[in-house]
């Protein structure tokens, strides 16, 4: 959580989320929406989209820490440690739109709290986002499309009105790289520390997948 806030403050992959934040903002136009931010991590999506729109924010996350960092940065909203893929704490039809930026959920919960005609805006990690870096500490960048099994998954009561990709390419110095594998899972690991402590700077791409769906 620390490595990706750091990596936005320092402007990496900043583009790739404004362009989902975007989105959202275009889905709730009306003062006092509901919006949910499923895996919400540390606030920073429902953060960029209040100041866009005067939406009723609340933000799931399974965290503590993450659930106490988004508290103390956006106040006035409310804040849940849950499990967002299990079920939801929200009645029935009360959403407008819900959020999963590379967050777990469940398709069915997401279906049961939406309003009619209220929407699902899922992103996922796009086939080449961090490629570059995946190559260097792995020796071999596996492409893999996510989209497929997200609209597989969402298919029951929800159908799809717009997908795009967002991407952004930024260079990266050995510390900021170090927090971009943290920041997904993949600094930690002994096999790769060598490789890991010889990054040096890099051109690494920010990718997502970006889904849209409506509840039928």
């Amino acid at each position: 959580m620390d490595a990706r806030s750091r990596l936005l403050a320092g402007g990496h992959g900043t583009a790739v989320v404004d362009a989902f934040v975007t989105r959202a903002a275009a889905l709730s136009p009306d003062a006092g929406d509901v919006v949910i931010d499923l895996g919400c991590g540390g606030g920073e999506v429902l953060g960029h989209l209040r100041v866009r729109r005067p939406v009723d924010a609340i933000g799931i996350d399974l965290s503590v820490a993450a659930v106490n960092l988004a508290a103390r940065r956006l106040p006035d909203a409310t804040w849940v440690v849950a499990n967002a893929d299990r079920r939801l704490p929200l009645l029935d039809g009360s959403v407008s739109l819900v959020l999963s930026m590379n967050g777990r959920r469940n398709p069915s919960e997401c279906r049961r709290v939406l309003r009619p005609r209220g929407h699902v805006l899922i992103a996922v990690p796009a086939p080449d986002d961090l490629l570059e870096l995946r190559q260097a500490i792995q020796g071999a960048g596996v492409e893999r499309d996510r989209v497929a099994d997200v609209l597989a998954t969402h298919a029951d009561g929800l159908e799809v009105v717009d997908r795009f990709t967002a991407r952004e390419r930024c260079t990266l110095g050995p510390a900021a790289l170090r927090d971009a594998l943290r920041g997904t899972y993949r600094g930690e690991r002994a096999s790769t520390a060598s490789r890991v402590e010889a990054l040096g700077p890099l051109d690494v791409t920010f990718a997502l997948d970006v889904i849209v769906l409506r509840r039928r």
